[in-house]
């Protein structure tokens, strides 16, 4: 068996192997010869069929069978004596075949590329430092209250908080524009559903009104048409609600899983735990985000083309499932998938999933990570608590192998993170609650 390696990129080979005739001729005789006893040819006795007729009738579905099996059995050894490692499926493609020349084949891959975590020291990450204070609980207590409040008409001018219901009507320039009138909408005042000139223009009408508004639209509105336009409204005030909230009462407890007898200050001590897991789940999130972006950041790497159209499909998969595509559409083929859900807006996530898992894998083998049981069933035991039955749940995962493969590939991970972190330069930074869980509406303020 004659092997060429050949460099056709960064990261792509492509890899050249001959087969002598006389293998060839072997595996096809033996293929033949098999067919030739099992064999049923009209006239002739099962196994006693002339080779001259089986070659005639089989023999063009024997060569490819020879092809196939001599390609299965012999690409192993030849990337092992070329030794290079491919980084995903090969593309194979015929160079020659018998009898005109001996077998011939060329598999196109791609490799991985080399992997040095070299920076590592010099990764800063900043680790927010969240007290849940007094304020916090209150506003998570309001919350609670918001979500069970009926609305009730009220006779006066509109204030932040109430809910009005109205009929109103833009202009661009005189014109009217797409999505800019709708009638008898309920609209929050103070929520941010609407623009917030239009919100602010509502404040202090009362039902009945009918007025003119100068709306101003945001520099990032979503409608580039209408990014930092000035536009004009129309507007009535049909209704004007306020909100009635509920008491704290044994009865709103209840509904809460507080126990009868705790009061304010068992919701306060249950919204307080509820609000410290919420702020520990966050903060190690934000933690370990930027860590990743930094890792990136520090190490660039040529990313195997193989491995980025792979993660790509799996992450279009993923968007259809999520989008339950296949629910209405049950003859959803991969190539209308890959038009409703193009390659584009996919890749630069799978790029960077790619690379983080280049990187990872390189520090966890150079590390001699391994994921311990403890922590697969610690993780174990946190998905089973979010279900009605959470041991059921545990002996469905366990007779999963799929399931539990995933689960320790997340402890990997875990453990990864802990140990770069240990390498890395940490600082702590006091925040707000607020900014933490919502960083962006932080920001916007």
């Amino acid at each position: 068996m004659e092997i060429n390696v050949e460099s056709t990129g960064a990261l792509t080979r492509s890899l050249h192997v001959t087969i002598p005739a006389d293998e060839f001729e072997k595996e096809l005789g033996a293929r033949l010869k098999d067919i030739s006893r099992r064999a049923r040819v009209p006239g002739f006795r099962r196994g006693h069929v002339p080779m001259s007729v089986i070659q005639r009738q089989f023999g063009a579905s024997a060569r490819a069978d020879a092809v196939n099996e001599l390609l299965r059995r012999t690409y192993p050894d030849a990337l092992e004596k070329a030794g290079v490692s491919p980084a995903g499926m090969p593309r194979i493609e015929i160079e020659s075949q018998p009898p005109e020349k001996p077998l011939g084949y060329v598999a196109h891959f791609d490799v991985l590329p080399e992997v040095k975590l070299d920076k590592i020291e010099s990764l800063k990450i900043e680790r927010p430092k969240v007290q849940v204070t007094d304020a916090d609980v209150d506003k998570l207590v309001l919350d609670l209250r918001k979500a069970k409040r009926e609305w009730k008409p009220v006779e006066r001018a509109a204030q932040d908080g109430d809910q009005v219901n109205l009929d109103f009507e833009g202009k661009l320039d005189g014109k009217a524009f797409p999505g800019g009138s709708a009638n008898k909408v309920d609209v929050e005042l103070g929520a941010g559903q609407f623009v917030a000139d239009l919100e602010r223009a509502v404040v202090g009408h009362e039902a009945g009104d009918s007025f003119a508004a100068e709306v101003k639209f945001p520099a990032d509105y979503r409608s580039e048409e209408l990014r930092g336009k000035t536009t004009q409204f129309d507007v009535t005030v049909h209704t004007v609600k306020t909100a009635d909230l509920p008491e704290v009462d044994e009865a709103f407890l209840k509904s809460h899983g507080v126990e009868a007898g705790a009061g304010l200050e068992g919701l306060r001590a249950k919204c307080r735990t509820a609000l410290e897991a919420e702020r520990d789940k966050a903060v190690q999130a934000r933690v370990k985000d930027a860590l990743m972006q930094q890792l990136l950041a520090a190490h660039p790497l040529e990313l195997p083309p193989s491995r980025v159209e792979a993660e790509i499909e799996r992450l279009r998969q993923e968007a259809v499932e999520r989008m339950g595509l296949k629910r209405f559409n049950r003859q959803l083929t991969p190539e209308k998938e890959a038009e409703m859900l193009p390659a584009n807006l996919f890749e630069s996530r799978a790029r960077q999933n790619v690379a983080l898992g280049l990187l990872l894998s390189e520090f966890v083998s150079s590390e001699k990570i391994e994921a311990d049981e403890a922590r697969v069933d610690a993780i174990l035991d946190g998905v089973a608590a979010n279900y009605e039955n959470p041991e059921e749940v545990r002996q469905y995962y366990r007779g999963n192998k799929e399931l539990m493969r995933n689960l320790h590939a997340v402890a990997l991970e875990e453990k990864a993170v802990e140990a770069l972190l240990t390498k890395a330069t940490v600082n702590e930074r006091e925040m707000p609650l607020s900014e933490l869980l919502n960083p962006a509406a932080s920001a916007a303020a």
